[in-house]
């Protein structure tokens, strides 16, 4: 059985592949593993661009590990503990806490990961007060090389707490995951295209200004698409039928978002990728044309809704992050780049915002953070554009995101993060024998 990742970066041939369905079935399948010999990797959706999961050992896919195991309110605050399988993906999850009137503090943009992939490889959505998934994680249960399930908290076993819930797995299998859930709530989300030279202007305005904003720019183009996202309390009549007046507005909003979401985003961008890819001259016109296609729009609804979006253009990508005070020096330098090489490339960067974290390997640890990502069509070349953005972002000390495509190693990664010798150290401790790891994590680690 050959595997493939979601982009196609990355696959690998299993020795075997198994799928637990509860906790004693993923020790058992751990504890034949080492006794084989192999090595051991966990696996849930696939979307990291990395060969984070790749092995030619036992892969553990852990989609059947979903359940909802427990949620443990705070009258206080409102908030919820809730404890999942760390094979739930997120849209499941997404679900199950909105009909406990929950939902998570932030997400990305893409909801088909597995709970334990998203916490695992730092992904984060955007905002510059609101964390990464990682940042909202209070409990973990890993199994061990030795079978064993293992409870860990910022009080018990707190240095294996800090190496698994961000450590591309490599001191064990997550079993389940706690994280925290505030209630639920909207989004007034506001879509408009603005251009470039007001928005690197003011960014700094429109990021603390926002509870959620980022941009998309085309390559080359004047103008880039801004999501300024407002949280506003949830709806009181969610879950009410609709009025005859309320199912027309709905229509007419499905309609609309159907257009933009699915004709604009997916299949325009398609169609504009392909023909930039067949005549690479018009790619230019395409970008300009495409960084104002979209009509701006204003709209409410629940906040997994609008931060989460429906991704079908493949596409190859890497993503650093770099100090927030610098990223409109990085953004020009890019773009100056692009202008003077005049490299084909139809497909848009994506710019969002973080604050400081404190988790060990988080991409923004001790720093607010900006994230860049620079993103090409599966097929077009990536080489030369990747390599000369990766310049730009270690310049600048930037790190990249764990589940991305980067060429960094570990000579690199220590330099840029002060609690790497503290997680190489509680790595070794968990699996000093390596059961956990593969090329990549050898490379990224050590």
């Amino acid at each position: 059985m050959i595997w493939t990742n979601w982009a196609r970066t990355a696959s690998a041939t299993p020795a075997r592949q198994v799928h637990p369905a509860t906790e004693e079935d993923l020790s058992a399948a751990v504890r034949r593993a080492v006794r084989e010999g192999h090595t051991v990797r966990a696996v849930g959706a696939g979307h990291s661009f990395s060969a984070a999961a790749a092995t030619d050992g036992v892969q553990v896919d852990l989609d059947r590990l979903n359940a909802l195991h427990r949620v443990e309110r705070d009258p206080g605050t409102g908030n919820a503990l809730v404890t999942v399988g760390a094979g739930i993906r997120l849209h499941q999850l997404n679900r199950v806490l909105a009909e406990r009137g929950l939902a998570l503090q932030n997400l990305g943009d893409i909801d088909r990961q597995t709970i334990a992939g998203a916490v695992s490889t730092g992904t984060h959505g955007t905002g510059a007060r609101f964390g990464s998934l990682a940042s909202r994680v209070r409990a973990l249960t890993v199994v061990g090389a030795d079978g064993e399930v293992t409870r860990c908290s910022p009080t018990e076993h707190p240095d294996l707490f800090e190496a698994s819930r961000l450590g591309l797995g490599t001191t064990g299998v997550l079993s389940t995951v706690t994280v925290e859930a505030v209630p639920a709530f909207d989004l007034c989300a506001q879509e408009d295209v603005q251009p470039v030279e007001r928005v690197l202007d003011e960014l700094d305005h429109l990021v603390d200004g926002a509870d959620h904003f980022e941009f998309f720019w085309f390559p080359t183009a004047r103008h880039v698409q801004t999501l300024t996202n407002t949280r506003v309390p949830a709806r009181a009549d969610a879950g009410a039928p609709a009025g005859a007046g309320h199912r027309v507005r709905r229509a007419a909003t499905a309609v609309r978002a159907f257009v933009d979401d699915e004709v604009l985003s997916n299949a325009g961008l398609e169609l504009a990728n392909r023909t930039a890819t067949a005549f690479p001259a018009v790619t230019p016109r395409l970008n300009a044309f495409a960084a104002q296609a979209l009509r701006p729009r204003t709209y409410t609804a629940p906040s997994y809704e609008v931060l989460c979006n429906r991704r079908r253009v493949r596409f190859r990508e890497t993503e650093y992050a770099v100090p927030r005070a610098v990223v409109v020096d990085v953004l020009r330098e890019i773009d100056g780049w692009l202008r003077r090489t005049g490299e084909n490339v139809p497909f848009p960067l994506e710019i969002r915002f973080a604050p400081a974290e404190d988790a060990w390997l988080s991409t923004a640890y001790g720093r607010e953070t900006a994230y860049v990502a620079v993103q090409q069509y599966w097929r077009l070349p990536y080489g030369r554009y990747f390599d000369a953005a990766e310049q730009i972002f270690t310049a600048v000390g930037g790190r990249p995101h764990w589940g991305k495509m980067h060429t960094r190693d570990a000579a690199y990664l220590a330099g840029q993060y002060s609690r790497f010798e503290d997680f190489r150290r509680a790595r070794a401790a968990a699996d000093p024998d390596g059961v956990f790891t593969n090329p990549y994590t050898r490379r990224v680690f050590g």
